[in-house]
């Protein structure tokens, strides 16, 4: 019989430094922030100061009680949230606004720990246990922490960042900082989300990189002109987008409630979510439902958006051409046609992904979710424990993380 060695697990590598990559940008992102609210004190910018401060806060507030409710209903997987759970330090964790950095240092923990045990295998030609990646399930809350933040904090901030060069004429190095942190940020956790989904992959396959990077492109076109033509809306009449978000933002919180959609455990925290959906929605596509014909909903949302970003962009202009001035050096002209043109390709790279990348995925049972909450994205090890002795196991309603996973799964392989 002829042993086989296994391969040096480049893959797995790979996702452990963007996995460090993802850290460093995080604390990055932290520096980057306090440097920027003590800018504007010093500049005397306390309006900025003001509005940066409040995205600051409102997003730790929505991340904190996310986690918190998440904790509240699952069980504690390693040992940093062990030793914090049996000396009851979780809560005043989230109280002090550090429940998301509680929980990437779970994620850090376990993907080193994963990482280590790939190369002692390789090294030993030993075979990967049944319970290879433990933290799944830790990640699948924290991939759409990580998300919800992209949207309540990076993004708003890239917004305003460009509104302030627009409104100064200037790049500060300051603000082209916290532009490209932004961004990178935005990048790395739709990225993160969408290798997340690895797990409920037809028979537990990898998803090919390719896959990621036209999802991560589609996304990248249809964002880039919504927030650019939010700053520019933002730099002519800044005391109206306010007006707009609320407005716009309560219409998108109703078609989410109108979705039904059940992600929480309890129907009044489902407003939460639906609030933060309703967030999402006011930048880019976030499904949240299978009910109903999943691409005439994409399509009149991107119809919708549409023409709002059009109505942001026609009174930018009409501000531009009653006041030349500053903005003057920005042709509207050039500029529109620009960003109407990024988002029909990104509409066109969306339709091509979904007609030849997206992965497929089977209708799974209970038992199947089960096990990929414990399976390793980008395993490639066969001998896990098969579905057909997973969905034999004793059935019992999904709760929690389990849950939570489901719906992701479900809401993502339409």
């Amino acid at each position: 019989m002829v042993e086989t060695q296994e391969c040096f697990p480049f893959g797995f590598l790979l996702k452990y430094l963007f996995t460090l990559v993802g850290l460093l940008l995080f604390l990055l992102d932290i520096a980057l922030d306090i440097w920027t609210v003590v800018s504007f004190y010093q500049d005397g910018a306390y309006v900025y100061m003001a509005v940066m401060i409040f995205l600051l806060l409102g997003s730790s507030v929505l991340l904190q009680v996310f986690s918190w409710l998440w904790y509240s209903d699952s069980k504690t997987e390693t040992k940093v949230e062990k030793f914090a759970d049996r000396h009851l330090l979780i809560k005043p964790f989230h109280f002090l606004q550090l429940g998301v950095h509680l929980r990437y240092a779970g994620v850090i923990e376990t993907s080193t720990k994963d990482f280590l045990h790939r190369i002692n295998n390789f090294r030993n030609d030993v075979q990967h246990s049944t319970k290879e990646d433990g933290n799944a399930k830790l990640k699948h809350d924290f991939l759409m922490l990580r998300l919800f933040e992209a949207f309540s904090e990076n993004t708003p901030q890239l917004t305003l960042m460009m509104s302030i060069i627009l409104q100064r004429g200037e790049l500060e190095l300051i603000t082209g900082l916290k532009i490209l942190t932004a961004a990178a940020a935005i990048a790395i956790n739709v990225a993160l989300y969408h290798r997340g989904m690895h797990v409920y992959g037809s028979k537990g396959r990898n998803m090919s990189l390719i896959s990621t990077v036209i999802y991560f492109l589609w996304n990248l076109l249809l964002i880039i002109p919504r927030v650019t033509a939010l700053a520019l809306f933002c730099s002519v009449l800044p005391c109206y987008i306010v007006a707009h978000f609320l407005s716009l933002w309560m219409l998108l919180v109703l078609v989410a409630w109108s979705q039904k959609t059940d992600h929480m455990k309890s129907p009044g925290w489902e407003w939460l979510f639906r609030a933060a959906v309703g967030l999402i929605w006011y930048f880019s596509w976030f499904n949240v439902s299978k009910k109903g014909n999943i691409k005439v909903k994409m399509a009149l949302y991107y119809t919708f958006m549409a023409l709002d970003t059009v109505m942001l962009l026609g009174f930018w202009c009409w501000k531009v051409f009653e006041y030349a001035g500053c903005w003057s050096s920005l042709n509207p002209y050039m500029v529109i046609p620009t960003l109407v043109g990024l988002y029909v390709i990104g509409i066109l790279v969306k339709i091509i992904y979904y007609r030849w990348f997206h992965p497929k995925m089977a209708e799974p049972s209970e038992g199947q979710f089960r096990q990929a909450a414990t399976y390793d994205a980008d395993s490639t090890d066969s001998r896990d424990l098969s579905l057909e002795d997973a969905a034999a196991a004793p059935a019992q309603p999904l709760t929690g993380v389990l849950k939570r996973s489901r719906t992701m799964a479900a809401n993502f392989y339409f």
